[in-house]
């Protein structure tokens, strides 16, 4: 059986602020004090898993080891379908050491050289581990297709480039409730909540 988060203190495990911003909102209802790695100092481990799950593992118990709380990881990536799966877990890399989105998407509309191949897959592993080691895991995806010129200045990372099956915006184009709707996060984060999570009002009933 899973184990449950009970409340308190919540670590997320990143220091990219669009992420931990999307996080928090997801826990709002779930009686979670939350802070970041980055508010509290803590170095970003360095990614030398396989996969986002092991990378998403990796990220979570450093953190909760660190930290001495429960902390939540999110390891998360595009792939091209025409480039094998790249960038992949390397989808950060690719905005090199200032984390420029901006040069990561001409990268990849590069990489694909005009290919009428756009199909691509979103990615996101959530790892929730305790400073005991305990972790559990999921993932979620969403499939879209990938258009150039990138569209809309909301979101971040690889979003104005993405068009979710079922919507003709991008994700940058998107409000964060219409995002959700769609988003590999929100649907790995549903996963999660249903493995470890209650609500507050339930936890007091």
């Amino acid at each position: 059986m899973a184990r449950k988060f009970t409340g308190g203190a919540l670590l997320i495990a990143s220091h990219n602020q669009g992420k931990v911003r999307e996080i928090e909102v997801l826990l709002a209802p779930f009686g979670a004090a939350v802070t970041s790695a980055a508010e509290r100092g803590l170095p970003e481990p360095e990614e030398t898993g396989s996969t986002f799950i092991d990378n998403a593992i990796l990220k979570a118990r450093a953190a909760a080891e660190a930290a001495g709380i429960p902390a939540l990881a999110d390891d998360s990536g595009l792939g091209a379908n025409a480039l094998d799966g790249a960038p992949g877990i390397y989808s950060a890399r690719w905005a090199g050491p200032d984390r420029d989105f901006r040069l990561a998407m001409a990268k990849l509309e590069k990489e694909l050289a005009g290919s009428e191949e756009r199909s691509a897959v979103f990615v996101s592993a959530l790892a929730l581990a305790w400073p005991d080691g305990h972790v559990e895991t999921v993932e979620g995806r969403v499939h879209g297709t990938l258009v150039w010129p990138a569209r809309g200045g909301k979101g971040f990372g690889y979003d104005p480039m993405f068009v979710p099956e079922g919507s003709t915006k991008t994700f940058g184009e998107m409000e964060a409730a219409e995002k959700e709707t769609f988003n590999h996060r929100a649907r790995a984060f549903q996963k999660l909540v249903a493995l470890c999570f209650r609500r507050h009002s339930e936890s007091r009933a």
